[in-house]
């Protein structure tokens, strides 16, 4: 099984490098302090291995990169972001379940190569 891990972005210059290298991304912003962030950081990195090992994981702490999180309009946590070839897909934010990022995932995921 995959190593269970997130890659951390710590620029804007770094992320639109991060998209573009990879066909499958989902972005989530989080703080530290944030109880339900650090709740599904673990699941939604258990999902991608199971489920999608093709698509990355990449977390972004809202705290410390606070000029990424402006940039993508993140005014409350948690935020979840999908790409598909460094295209925005699907957003959710604060309340939502697994089963709805599970569900807008598959049918783009599908059909990578």
């Amino acid at each position: 099984m995959a190593q269970l891990t997130a890659d951390h972005i710590e620029s804007n210059e770094a992320l639109g490098d991060y998209l573009a290298a990879h066909e499958a991304v989902l972005l989530l912003f989080g703080g530290a302090h944030c109880g339900v962030c650090q709740s599904i950081k673990p699941r939604l990195l258990q999902m991608l291995v199971v489920e999608f090992p093709k698509m990355q994981l990449c977390y972004i702490d809202c705290a410390e990169q606070g000029e990424i999180a402006a940039a993508h309009r993140v005014f409350t946590l948690p935020v979840v972001e999908l790409y598909f070839h460094g295209q925005p897909f699907e957003r959710f934010i604060k309340v939502f379940s697994m089963a709805e990022v599970r569900e807008a995932i598959a049918r783009p995921y599908q059909l990578l190569d």
